[in-house]
C-alpha cells in the first residue's frame, strides 16, 4: 500500500496549480472531502458484493468510481 503522506503531498502539488484553490486550508478541506467520497464509494462497492439487491443512493454519474477518476485526469 502506498504511503498516505506521499499521496497527500502529490495531491497538494496538483491542487497548488489550480487557480480556484487558494491556500493550504482550502486544499486540506477539499482533500478531506475527496477522501470521504472515496471511503463512501469503497463501502458501497463492498455492499454491492455482499447484497445482490443493494442500490446506491448516489446517482451513478456522481459516484467516485465514475466522477472522481475524471476529475483527477483533468488535473494530471
Amino acid at each position: 500500500m502506498p504511503n498516505i503522506g506521499g499521496i497527500v503531498k502529490t495531491l497538494q502539488n496538483i491542487m497548488r496549480k489550480d487557480q480556484g484553490v487558494s491556500g493550504d486550508a482550502q486544499r486540506i478541506e477539499q482533500l478531506g472531502w475527496m477522501i470521504t467520497l472515496k471511503i463512501i464509494d469503497d463501502k458501497e462497492a463492498e455492499m454491492e458484493l455482499i447484497s445482490d439487491d443493494y442500490v446506491s443512493v448516489i446517482p451513478s454519474e456522481l459516484q467516485w468510481r465514475n466522477a472522481g477518476i475524471l476529475i483527477l485526469k483533468i488535473h494530471l
